[in-house]
């Protein structure tokens, strides 16, 4: 059986070589030929023919036949809309050529790539949404509700959701909204599956024996309290608010030191952090690989994540959490974002942020300080982000019992004949800030 993954980023993308490579060395261990299809910015630029054929012989020891397009950024929704065409049609001479089974779009974008080439050419589509697009931009002030933008993506998935045959979402709250009353299949019938992101357990095997002190003098940090923060700046993440927690931190305690990982601007957030008085000797803003991550991950007290808490977020399950438990870290995060109230309320690895303010902050502290003297909190963190987050046990096992269930029905079976395939009528009206059932 062939799937055909779509993704509307580049190869080389943190999110891809984590969120995405991760998943289909899974299907492909288990026997489904698997096809990605990324979208490189640059392309020719960026990439040297060497490059490609080095990437592709590696992906394809892993079972994994890479195939990429070229990325077009300017002007915003011309250059999307020809994305769309360009992927769709390179879906459908594929399709036609190997018979794909399975269309699987990551997000909105690539699965209207993905119900194009079934339109065309049968086989079953797969909807992994990746969070409530729409709103996303909506929510970081990109755009509203009676945008034309907006209005177009809302329509488009309200098309996507009526016309695919299987769905994977981040979180039950997602689930819950998509898909009111449903567990593990809708009301017609159709498979879900919800799968937050997850990690995996190879990346930190290296750091397994390191002690927390040897951890921070491999990285000159003896001595210190380590807090430390994985991700991006800007945009939904509140950086300013956790810059003014680790300003508080460092005051209450001048043994901290914060450690930012981050692919962002690192001389806005360097110039945030002096501004609110943190030390230059006290902080260090880094960009590190995904691989060099478990390594500094070992030398932290605890992994902090503020993200604006809205909407769209109720979608959201952030890498960093998962990554965070499985280096046996407590996490500290605002309240709001996916599933992480009930994670931490149930699993007892973390503190809530209820209140973004300096009594908050210092509230959030106390409670850290009280959970850090627990005896067995690594253990704790790390059982949790084995239970929930494993990338085998969890996302790769649910990945491949997804897979069975959409391709269930013999009737299905036909993989991509060279012609036919119908679509039920879109789904009609704008849906602003709501999900109706499919």
């Amino acid at each position: 059986m062939s799937t055909l993954y779509l993704c509307y980023f580049g190869l080389r993308e943190p999110l891809v070589q984590t969120q995405v490579l991760p998943y289909l060395r899974q299907l492909a261990a288990h026997g489904i030929a698997v096809r990605l299809l990324t979208f490189e910015p640059n392309r020719r630029r960026a990439w040297s023919a060497a490059d490609e054929k080095q990437w592709r012989q590696r992906l394809a020891a892993d079972g994994i036949h890479w195939h990429a397009l070229a990325y077009h950024k300017r002007p915003s929704l011309p250059a999307t809309l020809f994305d769309i065409l360009a992927g769709a049609w390179f879906a459908v001479r594929l399709a036609r050529r190997e018979r794909i089974a399975v269309f699987h779009g990551r997000g909105h974008v690539a699965t209207t790539m993905g119900a194009i080439a079934k339109k065309l050419c049968g086989g079953r589509l797969l909807f992994d949404i990746r969070g409530f697009n729409p709103e996303e931009y909506v929510d970081a002030g990109l755009w509203t509700t009676r945008s034309l933008k907006y209005r177009l993506m809302k329509r488009t998935e309200r098309w996507l959701l009526n016309f695919a045959d299987g769905f994977v979402v981040l979180t039950e709250k997602a689930r819950e909204i998509l898909f009111p009353g449903c567990t593990a299949t809708d009301s017609r019938g159709r498979p879900i599956a919800v799968i937050p992101c997850c990690v995996d357990f190879e990346r930190f095997q290296a750091t397994e024996g390191m002690t927390r002190d040897e951890a921070r003098a491999a990285l000159g940090l003896a001595g210190r309290r380590v807090l430390v923060y994985v991700g991006n700046i800007g945009g939904f993440y509140l950086t300013q608010e956790m810059v003014e927690f680790l300003a508080l931190a460092h005051r209450r305690d001048p043994s901290t030191f914060s450690l930012l990982l981050t692919q962002g601007s690192a001389e806005e957030l360097t110039r945030l952090l002096r501004t609110a008085g943190v030390p230059d000797g006290a902080f260090r803003v880094k960009r590190v690989p995904a691989d060099q991550i478990p390594r500094y991950l070992a030398a932290a007290d605890f992994g902090l994540s503020f993200i604006k808490p809205s909407y769209s977020k109720q979608a959201a399950s952030p890498t960093k959490i998962a990554e965070y438990l499985a280096s046996g870290l407590p996490v500290l995060t605002n309240a709001g974002v996916g599933d992480l109230d009930a994670l931490i309320a149930e699993d007892r690895v973390g503190v809530l942020l209820h209140d973004l303010s300096a009594e908050g902050y210092r509230r959030a502290l106390d409670e850290m300080e009280a959970l850090l003297a627990e005896p067995d909190l690594a253990d704790r963190c790390r059982e949790s982000a084995r239970r929930r987050f494993d990338l085998v046990g969890v996302g790769g096992a649910r990945y491949l019992s997804l897979y069975e269930r959409l391709l269930a029905d013999p009737a299905q079976e036909v993989l991509a004949p060279p012609k036919g395939g119908s679509t039920p009528a879109a789904v009609e009206g704008s849906g602003r800030r709501s999900h109706p059932s499919p």
